[in-house]
């Protein structure tokens, strides 16, 4: 538990980003499960995911 306490501390940024990129993808699992993609549609969508999620980490991390 320190360890994780310590990258939180010392990685705000990457840690925010693990944590949004997780949401998002669950979120995005949850809402297209019976769209019916393909496994390269699925790999592209939470590849993009997870870079959004590192957008709105970056875009947090201004203030």
């Amino acid at each position: 538990m320190q360890a994780l306490k310590n990258f939180w501390s010392n990685h705000p940024l990457l840690s925010n980003w693990l944590v949004l990129a997780l949401g998002f993808v669950v979120i995005l699992g949850i809402s297209a499960r019976h769209v019916g993609f393909t496994a390269g549609q699925w790999a592209a969508l939470i590849t993009v995911t997870v870079l959004l999620a590192g957008l709105c980490a970056w875009i947090i991390d201004w203030e």
